[in-house]
């Protein structure tokens, strides 16, 4: 089992009525417990969710433009979304996070900017992760503007349409659903849809321990655009005029000088990552290495869904610091020297960017669980740390076993009640939207 200092053996776990673990013992006997069926891992958080362009992925891969890059999917991103009804959305949703729990991913935060009036489609999000069982931390965006300079939205951007006051409804409307496994938080869209006064004004409604999540520096356009504007570059803006803290996630924040990711570092904060989706929009590598050095905090999101998986996720994020620095093994060193150990302990410690405690098998940390198959080939034989270099590194995209979410098994032997009919809601959905 994987604990925060590291592998152990013969761990004895008691999880509370509350879903959190009470008391996390190694090296002791069994007794009467419950015996897992293979290697454990603390449930990894998926920091940042679009999960309506779940319905989307390889759907992209024809170039539309001379030069393609992520202003133009977005362009196709807008043709995708006429058509997206709630029904639909809650297809997709259940389906998405049914897979990413199969895949070790224990909760999700949805940052959620496709609105209606009546918050509707918020709403579908939570009932897609009740029936699959994920914890959720809802995220609705507030969204004004097409850009820098109050430029007012464009037809196809109607329904990002917000102003702080929606938010803080949507906000509101979701009190009566709030418990251990639904949390609630906002997410001002990006500091070229949202203005610094609505900002402020969102921002001081808020409990001070709410989450706030933002993309940030994502694109060089947009580091460009913030300049013009603002005067300064988008993290740099937000750490001097927003009071950036331990409850944000700045996600992406991809394009930062030296500066800004010591800054960033140093303000608490979470740095929200999505490498295959960076990868997947040409977006740029965010340098981790630096970052890690001045001891930084990060996680992992699936954000456009093109993967489903953590493992991918991290692999990306370790593969792209090593062809930027043309070095081997480079997320290491803390707890472990083994990339595997170091990245996943690591990413699943984001998870606090989510509002809740989650991320590692201790005490007082919800009783979120990743049981390996140690029947797999890529397994064979391997204890410690080489389990979680084959998770990451050997390639294979069926090695979880079960998966416990707040002390209740969601995933038994790599099936989910729900998922048989989950296929057919969602393969109906798509092919709706496609036809």
């Amino acid at each position: 089992m994987l604990l925060p200092d590291g592998w152990a053996k013969n761990v004895r776990m008691e999880v509370d009525a509350s879903g959190s673990f009470s008391t996390v013992q190694d090296e002791t006997t069994p007794d009467n417990a419950q015996m897992l069926a293979g290697p454990v891992l603390p449930g990894m958080a998926n920091l940042h969710s679009h999960a309506f362009q779940r319905a989307m992925a390889g759907l992209t891969e024809v170039r539309g433009a001379p030069n393609d890059d992520f202003w133009s999917w977005r362009e196709l991103m807008y043709r995708f979304l006429e058509r997206l009804t709630p029904e639909r959305a809650q297809a997709i949703t259940t389906h998405l996070y049914i897979d990413m729990l199969k895949h070790g991913y224990t909760a999700v935060g949805e940052f959620h900017y496709v609105h209606d009036g009546a918050g509707d489609m918020l709403l579908r999000h939570l009932a897609a992760a009740q029936e699959s069982g994920i914890a959720i931390t809802l995220l609705p965006s507030l969204y004004r503007w097409s850009n820098f300079g109050r430029k007012p939205l464009q037809a196809r951007q109607a329904r990002f349409a917000s102003d702080p006051a929606f938010v803080l409804r949507l906000l509101e409307s979701t009190r009566a659903h709030l418990s251990p496994d639904v949390v609630a938080g906002v997410a001002p869209h990006s500091l070229r849809a949202v203005d610094p006064v609505s900002l402020k004004e969102l921002i001081d409604s808020l409990e001070k321990d709410c989450p706030i999540h933002i993309h940030a520096a994502e694109q060089t356009k947009e580091v460009d655009d913030c300049l013009a504007t603002l005067g300064k570059r988008p993290v740099e803006w937000l750490i001097e005029n927003a009071g950036v803290n331990e409850r944000w996630c700045l996600v992406h924040a991809t394009h930062m000088t030296l500066e800004e990711t010591r800054a960033l570092a140093k303000s608490g904060a979470t740095a929200g990552l999505c490498p295959t989706t960076e990868g997947n929009l040409g977006d740029g590598i965010f340098a981790l290495l630096p970052y890690r050095n001045e001891g930084g905090r990060y996680g992992i999101g699936g954000d456009s869904h093109v993967s489903r998986d953590p493992a991918e996720e991290l692999r990306l994020l370790e593969y792209a610091q090593r062809l930027s620095a043309r070095r081997r093994n480079l997320v290491a060193g803390g707890r472990s020297q083994a990339v595997g150990t170091t990245l996943w302990l690591e990413a699943a410690a984001g998870g606090r960017a989510l509002g809740r405690r989650m991320g590692a098998i201790a005490p007082g940390q919800r009783a979120d669980l990743v049981v390996l198959d140690p029947a797999q080939p890529d397994l064979a034989g391997r204890s410690g740390d080489a389990i979680a270099n084959a998770l990451i590194f050997s390639g294979a995209t069926n090695l979880v076993r079960d998966v416990m979410v707040a002390g209740r098994w969601v995933v038994k032997e790599n099936r989910h009640a729900h998922e048989d009919a989950a296929r057919r809601a969602y393969i109906g959905a798509v092919a709706e939207l496609l036809n």
